[in-house]
């Protein structure tokens, strides 16, 4: 067995290196985010896990961001620089066969060397599901907010209109202790409705901590009458946390697409 070790170990360190693009979903329902923490459970710290143990090595993953914790996705990139001799369909089959059962691997391919999940990211699309209608949908209880006051998305979608374009949007960012540029851009935001559900699609260049769920918050307010749309302008120019609503529930929340 010692002389196994050694031997994975030496082969593994003569081959070439390959940088893999890898495509992921995960249920963040019990994880405390996609970010590696110590002595706490994160999608990028069970992916690491699994890649080390394959590799026989330390392996470290980039992700193209950093979902909160409670933060589904659908389709997180992220790449890893690896020496091995498996296929890319062998690397999908190992990694979901030891992965739990909330975390997926749904493709693995060679990207160039300089491709880096975060950096060539040119933008993101995520989701934000309510549910607003009568009788609460039991078995996807994790995947949406419940609003049991009836809502206006007619001024939801007024209100998102002022969102569009290139804004500071120091009201909408969780880190109060911010130092880098608050300026983001959101390319459009789409709300759709269908049988008492409500989806938030938000498509930007980024976002910021907490952004998408502050938005929504804030959004909300709007939809319950607490706020007129064109109250969104005088939150921008605020640039200030307080005066945006509350950050919604981390659970209605899903990455959808990453574009390069």
């Amino acid at each position: 067995m010692f002389f196994e070790k050694c031997n994975n170990r030496y082969m593994a360190e003569n081959l070439a290196q390959n940088n893999y693009k890898l495509k992921i979903s995960y249920d963040g329902t019990r994880y405390f985010g996609w970010e590696r923490q110590p002595d706490k459970e994160t999608i990028q710290g069970k992916i690491e896990n699994v890649l080390s143990r394959m590799c026989n090595t330390e392996i470290e993953i980039t992700g193209a961001g950093r979902t909160d914790a409670g933060v589904h996705a659908k389709a997180m990139i992220a790449n890893v620089h690896m020496n091995t001799s498996m296929t890319e369909d062998e690397i999908l089959e190992y990694m979901n066969r030891y992965l739990p059962d909330d975390i997926a691997i749904t493709s693995v391919s060679k990207a160039s060397e300089r491709f880096h999940a975060r950096y060539n990211a040119k933008g993101k699309t995520y989701c934000y599901t309510i549910f607003n209608g009568k009788v609460k949908p039991v078995f996807n209880r994790k995947y949406y907010t419940y609003i049991d006051a009836k809502l206006d998305v007619d001024a939801m979608r007024e209100a998102a209109n002022y969102l569009i374009g290139e804004h500071d949007f120091k009201s909408f960012c969780g880190n109060p202790k911010m130092k880098k540029s608050t300026v983001r851009e959101i390319k459009s935001i789409d709300i759709k409705t269908s049988k008492g559900y409500i989806y938030i699609y938000f498509t930007g260049t980024g976002f910021l901590q907490y952004m998408v769920r502050i938005l929504v918050g804030t959004l909300l307010m709007v939809g319950k009458g607490e706020m007129r749309p064109r109250e969104i302008e005088e939150i921008l120019e605020a640039k200030d946390r307080t005066k945006a609503g509350q950050t919604a529930p981390a659970k209605g929340l899903c990455l959808e697409k990453v574009y390069y």
